[in-house]
């Protein structure tokens, strides 16, 4: 069965975004090692399927197809504009990024079906209500955190409306010079 993983960065109380849909803090922390980190993920030799909500689809699609991504950040942009992509939303009509379609319809059985037949496994980048829904379903089998050393005053928690427990096993860790760390976490199911 295929994977599905998320990728979020978070600050140390656990916000993935500020108020009206501020990311600014996570910028100011991405040098060096974060890039390269970024560029890993990204340059996989056997890419697979990003998932995204609509919000975070429409932030990506506005950055990675652009001449400045392009010139900013080669490697991450070639990458994100090759792969795959899913846009669960019930009012996105076009998707205008290449090697993307749109599901306006039961994400959750679009997920198992994708687990079961899709040969790839996929990964949720930023999304929050989608980590939050596929996470009650118990269908997230992984989680990498890249944690920035910022607290905000308000934000969007990452978890935000969760109804279920969640089980997670650490399995590694990485700290960065800037004082991000990456945490890698799987699901556990009881």
């Amino acid at each position: 069965m295929n994977k599905l993983n998320v990728f979020n960065f978070i600050t140390l109380n656990g916000f993935y975004k500020g108020p009206n849909e501020d990311i600014s803090w996570h910028k100011e922390m991405v040098g060096e090692e974060e890039n390269e980190h970024a560029e890993k993920n990204s340059n996989n030799p056997t890419p697979g399927i990003l998932l995204f909500g609509r919000v975070t689809y429409q932030m990506m699609m506005a950055y990675w197809p652009t001449p400045m991504a392009q010139k900013n950040n080669p490697v991450i942009a070639n990458g994100m504009n090759k792969a795959e992509k899913i846009v669960f939303s019930k009012t996105l009509k076009k998707a205008d990024w290449n090697n993307t379609r749109i599901v306006n319809n039961n994400m959750i059985e679009e997920v198992k079906k994708l687990k079961e037949t899709s040969g790839k496994d996929m990964t949720i980048l930023g999304s929050g209500s989608i980590v939050t829904q596929l996470a009650d379903a118990g269908l997230i089998d992984g989680y990498q955190f890249m944690m920035d050393p910022v607290v905000l005053g308000k934000g969007t928690p990452v978890f935000n409306g969760i109804h279920e427990a969640l089980h997670l096993k650490l399995v590694n860790t990485k700290v960065h010079k800037s004082g991000v760390i990456v945490l890698n976490y799987e699901s556990v199911k009881k």
